[in-house]
């Protein structure tokens, strides 16, 4: 009898090394002693209210909820969230002979998986966990997550008014959920897209153990929700050609509801937040200013490259509603095939001309 193998990924060895990155980080503490969680609450349901009016996008599941994590509970919950992710993949896996990933490979795997989400902890200020399964724990699924520190870092780091900026960042987040929760099939298209990427090549056989784990290590990157992307970092070098159409269609979708993220909350944000150019711009520089050991990680990840992914959705929006007006962009949320894929978001006029050839 064949035996089962080892999952490709020691998770409990992922998550030691991401810790221990996180908490030597400078302002590991800094929201110690805050009161963070009763403003997230408030500035949550406010920013909900504000996007809704805007993008007439009414979550379907019932108001959104408000976590300020450390970074250490950030690398957990993102750990959970990977594990809930793969769990179908990593079942089929277990049918199959054992494969042959050594034992240092794996450990090394791990630990580069480790080192990305423990960089990224420092790093990230808020994020939607869009991935919900009806099986699981409802209270620790679809949140909105603040990390505390990296927020109050930012903050002290270049004097940001308190009510202004975590209403401008809850704004952002709540967007996302809108997005995901308010169209209905939104979801589980983007989930469904994700799968395909992890999914059996093109051949049928599944990804090589090595194979995987650089796909895992580029999965936590995005989750980040704080990077740009124009082309994948590590993911583009191990995919098929299944995998690339999946990677262009995820590329198209997330560049859509990034730049959508951002003029929502420009729009949403107006008459309520003061400085929301300011802070839009030193967000754009800190992406930038990257250097040394840093610029090399955004690289190896797929971090720097992802930083045109919102000015690329943004350029999207503004041909499409001086073509069509709003009522044009719309029309993205009501199928899946309506969604642009990358080439389209990089060439707005065929999305357009697709979109008008389907109204007659």
């Amino acid at each position: 009898m064949a035996s089962r193998p080892a999952p490709p990924v020691d998770w409990e060895l992922a998550e030691r090394v991401a810790i221990r990155i996180a908490e030597r980080a400078p302002f590991a503490r800094a929201h110690e002693g805050l009161d963070l969680i009763e403003d997230f609450d408030r500035h949550t349901s406010l920013a909900e209210k504000l996007v809704a009016d805007t993008t007439g996008l009414t979550p379907l599941h019932g108001s959104a909820r408000a976590r300020v994590v450390d970074r250490a509970d950030w690398i957990r919950a993102n750990l959970a969230s990977l594990q809930r992710l793969l769990r179908p993949m990593l079942d089929r896996m277990a049918e199959r002979p054992a494969g042959q990933l050594a034992p240092v490979t794996k450990w090394i795997g791990s630990a580069e998986l480790g080192a990305v989400l423990g960089w990224m902890s420092t790093r990230v200020l808020g994020q939607y966990d869009l991935l919900v399964l009806e099986d699981e724990d409802a209270e620790d699924q679809d949140l909105v997550y603040y990390v505390g520190p990296n927020v109050v870092a930012i903050e002290r780091r270049y004097a940001f008014p308190l009510e202004d900026f975590r209403l401008w960042l809850a704004l952002h987040e709540v967007t996302h959920r809108a997005q995901f929760t308010g169209v209905s099939w939104m979801r589980g298209h983007y989930l469904g897209l994700v799968e395909s990427l992890l999914d059996v090549d093109v051949d049928g056989d599944d990804p090589g153990d090595e194979q995987l784990v650089d796909r895992l290590r580029a999965l936590a990157a995005r989750r980040g929700g704080n990077g740009r992307q124009g082309n994948a970092g590590l993911l583009e070098a191990v995919v098929g050609p299944e995998q690339q159409r999946a990677l262009d269609r995820i590329t198209g979708l997330m560049s859509l509801l990034e730049g959508h993220g951002d003029v929502t909350m420009d729009r949403a944000g107006a008459g309520h937040v003061q400085g929301a150019d300011r802070f839009a711009r030193v967000m754009r520089d800190r992406r930038r200013s990257a250097t040394g050991i840093v610029r090399l990680v955004q690289k190896l990840i797929g971090l720097e490259a992802k930083l045109a992914q919102y000015a690329q959705g943004e350029a999207f929006i503004a041909v499409v509603e001086a073509e069509g007006g709003t009522a044009l962009l719309d029309m993205a949320w009501e199928h899946p095939d309506n969604l642009p894929d990358r080439v389209e978001v990089g060439e707005p006029s065929r999305w357009i001309e697709r979109m008008s050839a389907l109204v007659g």
